[in-house]
């Protein structure tokens, strides 16, 4: 209550402090203009335009209006059917969301990672540690779709790639989330990737999965199993009080199915290389012809429009932004 009420008291400050200075401007052009003076009317002017800055900012501030807005969150992909192509597709989408938490000055850590056969990776998941990480990072939930001239088929034909992107808040250890031990298994294994001769020889991997809503989450980032257990628990907490928000949001059927087929159909963004450069959101229309910028992570524009359109209630036929 206390932290919902400082939120809100800021948010009337910066409201209050926008008006007052728009007012100051107003009259200070009003004075100006009364005593033609070019210099104050420049000076006024320039005040207006940094306002309108200030004034985007807390714009963008509103939309992240949400209960758990604030909070952490954890990134789950998960490659589609394709075997190589889809799992080198899930580790662009990895590096993607890295290097985008990284220009944020947002902190990032692996959490769980498996590695494909040939290349790229299978699934992973990590933990992204910022002011209103879970805010910008929701409305990425979906279904990524890549077309490209494959590097791995000899033929150098185009191929269509699919991989999951799944986001959920960490959440706060006041917050009770009733889990009984029946409704759960809990699994060991040996963990795959970097590690040395530990990972090798020690089953110190943790998955555990919830047999009520089929809600699995595995941690193999540190070498005590211990650890790995206590992260895979506050994962899975953190899972099924998303799981309940969702409940409450009329959007959540919609987001959910997104993740019954990683496939056609399904795909919120399209990631278009060859034959031509273009990266589109498919829910709002917002494009990029620069796909390697985002790529390396320049994702603000599109979850900008997300959350907009989110904020909004959704549109029928949302306008195409073009975010060159």
């Amino acid at each position: 209550m206390m932290r919902e009420r400082n939120k809100l008291e800021s948010s009337l400050q910066s409201y209050e402090t926008l008006v007052r200075d728009f007012d100051d401007a107003v009259e200070l052009i009003a004075m100006a203009a009364g005593e033609s003076d070019a210099a104050m009317t420049a000076e006024a002017e320039q005040g207006l335009r940094d306002l309108g800055v200030r004034a985007r900012q807390a714009e963008m501030q509103s939309l992240f209006s949400g209960e758990a807005d604030g909070n952490d969150c954890y990134v789950e992909i998960h490659a589609g059917a394709g075997g190589t192509e889809s799992q080198d597709w899930a580790s662009m989408l990895f590096r993607m969301y890295t290097r985008w938490a990284e220009r944020k000055g947002f902190k990032w850590e692996p959490i769980e990672e498996s590695l494909g056969e040939e290349a790229g990776l299978k699934s992973a998941t990590i933990l992204v540690k910022g002011e209103n990480a879970f805010g910008w990072c929701k409305t990425e939930s979906g279904v990524h779709r890549l077309v490209r001239i494959s590097p791995f088929d000899s033929n150098a034909r185009r191929h269509t790639s699919f991989a999951s992107v799944w986001v959920y808040p960490v959440i706060d250890d006041s917050i009770e989330i009733d889990i009984s031990d029946k409704d759960v298994r809990i699994d060991t294994y040996r963990a795959s990737g970097a590690g040395g001769q530990h990972v090798n020889k020690t089953e110190s991997a943790i998955r555990i999965t919830h047999i009520p809503t089929g809600i699995v989450v595995s941690c193999q980032n540190d070498r005590s199993q211990h650890k790995n257990r206590a992260t895979a628990w506050a994962m899975l907490r953190s899972r099924l009080y998303e799981f309940e928000l969702e409940k409450r949001e009329a959007a959540a059927q919609a987001i959910n199915s997104t993740k019954t087929d990683i496939g056609w159909g399904h795909q919120i963004r399209s990631y278009v290389l060859q034959p031509y450069q273009l990266v589109k959101d498919l829910r709002t229309g917002a494009q990029s012809y620069s796909p390697q910028d985002i790529l390396d992570g320049d994702l603000d524009a599109f979850m900008q429009a997300s959350l907009a359109q989110k904020l909004k209630g959704g549109a029928d036929a949302p306008p195409v932004v073009d975010l060159e």
